[in-house]
C-alpha cells in the first residue's frame, strides 16, 4: 500500500521548507495541492515550485472554498471538496505515493487535517504521515526579533474573527497573543486594542516569508486599509 503525506511548506519562502518535506515530495509520484479559488493558484504549490522541478510529477490542484468550519463541519460545498480531494488522492495512490503540500504547518488551521479525517472515514487502514512545517507566527517572530513567549508566559493563538467579548477575555488574561485571519477585521481590532491599551504592544506582519513582506509597528496607520490575506498580529504584554 502506498503512502499519503501531508506536508507543511512553511510560510512562503521556499528555503523554509524542511529537508524532510522536500525529500518526501521528491520521491512522491503525485502532488495534490489545495487552492482557495477555482481560477486561482495554489500558494503551497507555488512555494514548492520555488524549490523543486515538478516536470516529471503528476500535479492536481483541488479547490477548497473559504467557508467557516465549526466542530469539523462546514458548508456542503466545502465538505464536497474534502470528499473530492479524498477520491483523487485514493485514485493516485494506486500509482505511487502522494503528497499534499499545505501552507505553514498542517497542525495550525490547515485544510490538510480535514482531508485526513475524510480519508480515514473512506479508507481506515490507509497509511498517512504528517510532516510538520514552519508556522507563519514563527516566521513573524523571527522577522520581528521578538519571542512568542518566555518563561511562564501563556501563549494563545486565535482567529481575529472571534466576537469582541471573546477576544477581550483572551487579550486581558493571556501574556502573549497571536491573532490570525485579521485582514477583514482590522478596524474592529484597532478599536478593541485601543480600548485595552494594547495597541502599542501589537505588531502586524503582512505576507511574512513572502515577496513583499512588511512589518507594521504602528497599527493605527492600518485603519481603513486593505491588508493581504496573509497577515498576522503578535501582541506581547
Amino acid at each position: 500500500m502506498n503512502t499519503f503525506y501531508i506536508i507543511g511548506t512553511g510560510p512562503g519562502d521556499p528555503e523554509l521548507i524542511t529537508v524532510k518535506g522536500w525529500r518526501t515530495m521528491e520521491r512522491c509520484a503525485t502532488l495534490v495541492a489545495p487552492k482557495a479559488k477555482v481560477d486561482g493558484d495554489s500558494t503551497a504549490l507555488t512555494i514548492v515550485k520555488g524549490l523543486m522541478d515538478l516536470t516529471d510529477k503528476q500535479v492536481v490542484e483541488v479547490c477548497f472554498p473559504m467557508h467557516k468550519v465549526n466542530n469539523g463541519r462546514s458548508s456542503q460545498e466545502v465538505e464536497a471538496a474534502w470528499q473530492e480531494a479524498a477520491r483523487i488522492i485514493l485514485d493516485h495512490l494506486k500509482q505511487g505515493d502522494v503528497a499534499f503540500p499545505t501552507l505553514g504547518d498542517p497542525a495550525v488551521y490547515s485544510t490538510g487535517f480535514y482531508v485526513y479525517a475524510t480519508l480515514k472515514e473512506m479508507a481506515p487502514d490507509m497509511e498517512i504521515r504528517i510532516i510538520p512545517g514552519i508556522t507563519a507566527m514563527s516566521c513573524c517572530s523571527a522577522m520581528g526579533k521578538q519571542p512568542l513567549c518566555l518563561g511562564g508566559e501563556v501563549l494563545t493563538v486565535v482567529p481575529a474573527t472571534f466576537d469582541d467579548d471573546r477576544l477581550r477575555a483572551i487579550l486581558t488574561t493571556c501574556d502573549s497573543v497571536v491573532l490570525m485571519k485579521i485582514h477583514n477585521v482590522m478596524d474592529r481590532l484597532l478599536a478593541l486594542l485601543d480600548e485595552l491599551d494594547l495597541t502599542k504592544q501589537a505588531v502586524c506582519y503582512e505576507q511574512c516569508g513572502m515577496a513583499g513582506e512588511k512589518v507594521h509597528s504602528n497599527l493605527r496607520q492600518l485603519k481603513d486599509r486593505e491588508l493581504h490575506y496573509f497577515s498576522t498580529i503578535i501582541i506581547r504584554k
